[in-house]
């Protein structure tokens, strides 16, 4: 039996209200899928366009009604990483309504492994449709949230928020798009990409100019407030000699006198780099620094969902967030 806490979550979720909640990778903020009036709370509250899609959140890998084809491939992945951080982009259902999808004629589709995720999911499955739309639980734009207090920092108290504690992976979900004869890769993400073609058997393809908008996928995105400047390590020793109001995030200790408003130093290891990545932005975002310097990690492929997450929050909090993915 599903506490009162979800009980009451998937109550509002029915009376078409917005709830966050917990998963493996980030909090999302979440409405009925069938619902068009409730999604559209969700794209309001956010901030976000109204053609940039939501993920369909589900309990389970019976997803026949959400969509019309499911390739083998598809399929044979959902099999291998379902409930956890993979999104499927697949033709989509005459269920799901255009609110969800952008007016797109696919849909993104995901199970979540969080064990309160899995647990409003099958309760708003009693009660309601049983999918959740959601996006992450922040202004869009901005830095994910990985706590219930970085949700309550975004949207104040007023917001019905399920605390789950700390998501285990911090990282947003790997998409990969099967709607168009081909697996592509959109976004990395806590599934490797080396895991993901090991499974397939064959190498995922690059985004293109023809993939379909999925969420994440702007060139500017998960940014801080503070203007963020992603170095290599040459340049990072040399911002240490400068005068400045900064906030640091290195892959090393300080050493010697520095002079800076705040300094984390991050994991050497991705997968707790990753963990770490947004609760450490959002730290050095509130320390009154007027720029945050992250030292860039290495360029591996154990590293790839972290770089892009940088690259994208550095492009993003210049201030000017992109209308195109």
């Amino acid at each position: 039996m599903p506490d009162r806490a979800v009980v009451a979550a998937a109550a509002s979720l029915a009376a078409g209200e917005v709830v966050a909640f917990p998963t493996e990778t980030v909090y999302g903020l979440g409405a009925d899928a069938t619902n068009p009036k409730a999604i559209a709370r969700v794209f309001a509250l956010k901030g976000r366009p109204a053609d940039h899609p939501l993920i369909v959140h589900v309990a389970d890998a019976a997803i026949g009604e959400w969509t019309s084809v499911v390739p083998a491939q598809a399929r044979a992945l959902a099999e291998r990483f379902w409930p956890g951080p993979l999104t499927l982009i697949l033709p989509r259902s005459t269920r799901v309504p255009d609110a969800v999808t952008g007016g797109q004629q696919t849909v993104g589709i995901r199970c979540p492994s969080h064990p309160v995720a899995q647990a409003l999911l099958r309760e708003f499955a009693r009660v309601g449709s049983g999918a959740i739309a959601a996006p992450s639980a922040n202004r869009f734009g901005h830095v994910s949230p990985t706590t219930a207090q970085h949700v309550i920092d975004e949207f104040g108290p007023a917001l019905r928020v399920l605390d789950g504690g700390p998501c285990e992976v911090g990282l947003e979900s790997t998409i990969v798009d099967f709607s168009r004869g081909r697996p592509v890769l959109l976004r990395p993400g806590g599934i490797s990409r080396e895991a993901i073609e090991s499974e397939l058997g064959g190498k995922l393809q690059e985004r293109d100019a023809e993939a379909p908008r999925a969420s994440g996928t702007l060139a500017a995105h998960y940014a801080p407030h503070t203007v963020l400047a992603l170095v290599q390590t040459d340049e990072f020793l040399a911002e240490l000699e400068l005068p400045a109001n900064v906030a640091i995030l290195a892959m090393r200790e300080p050493e010697g006198d520095v002079h800076v408003t705040s300094w984390i130093t991050a994991p050497n290891d991705p997968q707790r780099y990753g963990h770490d990545l947004y609760a450490n932005l959002r730290t050095l975002d509130a320390s009154g620094a007027k720029r945050i310097v992250v030292e860039a990690p290495p360029r591996l492929p154990a590293w790839e969902a972290v770089n892009d997450r940088l690259m994208r929050a550095a492009a993003g909090s210049t201030g000017e967030l992109d209308d195109e993915p």
